[in-house]
C-alpha cells in the first residue's frame, strides 16, 4: 500500500480591518435612562416602558430573584471587577422604530452609514435588515415576497404584541434564567433584539441581518434573538455587534435562542467588535 504524503499548506493571514471604524462615538442624545444598578423598581420601570404583558413582567421579576440567588460564573474570564451598581441597564435613544432609513435620526443614521449597514442592505441584496441602537431597535425591513410566504422578521417587542403566543411558548426555554447569573440578568432586563419565524418548507435564499450598536458609556445592552425555523425550511441569519472604547465598564449580555425543526437548516453567523 503506497504511503500517502501530506504537504502542509503555507499559513495565510487575512489583512486586519481598520478597527478605529468601530470607535466612533455619538453624543448621548438618549431621551431616557434608568438609574444605574439592578432593583425591582428598575425592572418594573423597564417593563412599563416596554408595555409588557403581565406574564413578561412576572418573568422579569422571577429572573431578578434568580440573579440575586446565583454567584458569578467560575468559567470564562475574570469579571469580579464588574459592579452592577454602576451599570445603566436601559437606554432609550431619541428615535422611533421605522422601516424608512431616511426617518432614522441623523446622528444615529450617520453612525450606521459609517459602519456600512445600509450599504450592505443595498449591495448584498439582504432579505431584511434590523438595526438596534443602545436598548431599542430603530430600523427594520423585510422583503415583501418573504412576508407573502409567511416569514416573520421583526423586533422582539413587536413580536410580543403581534405573535404573543409563539414568543411565550419559546422565550428563554432554550437558555433559561437558571443557566447562570448573566442569563438571569438578561431575563430581567432584556430589551430589543430580533424575532424570526420561517414557516415549514420555506427557504429564505438570501440572508437576514441584524446589527446591534452600544453607544452609551457605562451602559449595558441586552438584546434577545429568537429564531424558529420550521420543518424542511432554511435560513441564513447574520448578526453584528460593536461598541466604541470607553474608560468605564460597559456590559453586553445578549441571548440567542435558535430552534431548528426536523429537516430544517439554519446558518447563524455573528460578527463582533467590542
Amino acid at each position: 500500500m503506497a504511503e500517502e504524503k501530506f504537504t502542509p499548506k503555507k499559513k495565510t493571514y487575512v489583512e486586519d480591518i481598520e478597527r478605529t471604524l468601530y470607535d466612533i462615538k455619538d453624543a448621548d442624545h438618549s431621551v431616557y435612562k434608568t438609574q444605574s444598578g439592578l432593583t425591582e423598581e428598575i425592572i418594573r420601570d423597564i417593563s412599563k416602558r416596554k408595555h409588557d404583558p403581565q406574564w413578561m413582567l412576572d418573568f422579569r421579576l422571577k429572573s431578578l430573584e434568580v440573579y440575586n440567588s446565583l454567584a458569578l460564573p467560575t468559567w470564562g474570564p475574570d469579571i469580579s471587577e464588574l459592579n452592577m451598581d454602576d451599570i445603566v441597564t436601559y437606554v432609550q435613544p431619541d428615535a422611533k422604530m421605522t422601516g424608512n432609513w431616511q426617518e432614522v435620526p441623523t446622528d444615529i443614521k450617520n453612525t450606521f452609514d459609517r459602519l456600512g449597514i445600509p450599504e450592505a442592505e443595498q449591495k448584498q441584496s439582504l432579505a431584511g435588515v434590523g438595526a438596534q441602537y443602545d436598548s431599542e431597535v430603530v430600523y427594520h425591513s423585510i422583503q415583501d415576497d418573504l412576508v407573502k410566504q409567511g416569514v416573520i422578521y421583526t423586533d422582539m417587542e413587536t413580536a410580543i404584541r403581534e405573535h404573543e403566543d409563539v414568543v411565550k411558548e419559546y422565550f428563554m426555554t432554550l437558555v433559561p434564567p437558571k443557566d447562570h447569573k448573566f442569563a438571569a440578568l438578561h431575563g430581567a432586563v432584556w430589551s430589543g433584539g430580533s424575532f424570526v419565524y420561517v414557516p415549514e418548507g420555506v427557504h429564505v435564499e438570501i440572508p437576514l441581518q441584524s446589527y446591534f450598536r452600544l453607544n452609551a458609556a457605562g451602559a449595558g445592552q441586552f438584546e434577545h434573538t429568537l429564531i424558529i425555523v420550521e420543518k424542511n425550511a432554511s435560513l441564513h441569519f447574520i448578526e453584528g455587534c460593536s461598541a466604541p472604547k470607553y474608560n468605564v465598564t460597559n456590559l453586553h449580555a445578549g441571548c440567542v435562542e435558535l430552534f431548528v425543526k426536523e429537516g430544517a437548516r439554519l446558518r447563524y453567523s455573528t460578527i463582533e467588535n467590542w
